[in-house]
């Protein structure tokens, strides 16, 4: 899939705020400084759409992106950044948990892990937590370009295991770099094939 044009649509605070229910949509998110705004500007084609910042925790707000006027691309705040409030978090943490529950065009989540990094225990919470709560999503290890092959390989099935613990089935994993591209082509069928499903589901909706 090409995206054509993709522009800033709206900043809500809170999810009562954000656009009504009407194209699909897919969220990203993942903890602070775990390259979102440098993946989101790599599918895209966009240098500038999402706001690369040095500092982590910048993203505060429910950033709502429309691409090809046919879907939304969803840009939720960071997590874990241990130089915000604990009042903060907690604020964003509720903000981010009503998001997800309540947006019924919300096709899936894209759950942003770092390649490079062990199993983080913020990370395993908010997998579990979507798990719990039934709500589509798929696992997306950034920074892959960061590490040898053998590196990644070891990274990926340590992460694998890890779930495999509490988890029968392990979620959908994609491997990515904004720097080579990689996971780009999968990543958009993905939501290719997403969109097509969410309008077939629409006009069977309707004619019901």
């Amino acid at each position: 899939m090409l995206i054509n044009t993709a522009r800033f649509l709206i900043s809500s605070p809170d999810v009562s705020k954000c656009p009504k229910h009407l194209l699909p949509e897919y969220a990203f998110i993942g903890r602070s400084n775990v390259g979102k705004s440098s993946l989101i500007n790599m599918l895209t084609g966009r240098k500038g759409l999402a706001k690369i910042s040095g500092t982590p925790g910048k993203t505060r707000l429910i950033n709502y992106f429309i691409i090809n006027d046919k879907w939304y691309l969803v840009d939720l705040p960071g997590f874990g950044y241990a130089k915000v409030s604990r009042t903060d978090r907690e604020k964003w943490g509720k903000m981010i948990r009503q998001y997800l529950i309540r947006r019924k065009n919300l096709v899936c989540t894209f759950v942003l892990i770092d390649a490079r990094r062990e199993p983080q225990k913020i990370d395993n919470d908010l997998i579990d937590w979507m798990g719990i709560n039934q709500l589509p999503f798929v696992i997306i290890f950034t920074k892959t370009d960061k590490l040898t092959r053998k590196q990644l390989n070891e990274n990926i099935n340590n992460f694998r295991n890890h779930l495999l613990q509490k988890w029968e089935a392990l979620p959908q994993m994609i491997l990515s770099s904004a720097k080579t591209k990689d996971g780009l082509d999968e990543i958009m069928d993905f939501i290719k094939v997403n969109n097509k499903n969410f309008g077939n589901q629409r006009k069977t909706s309707i004619n019901d």
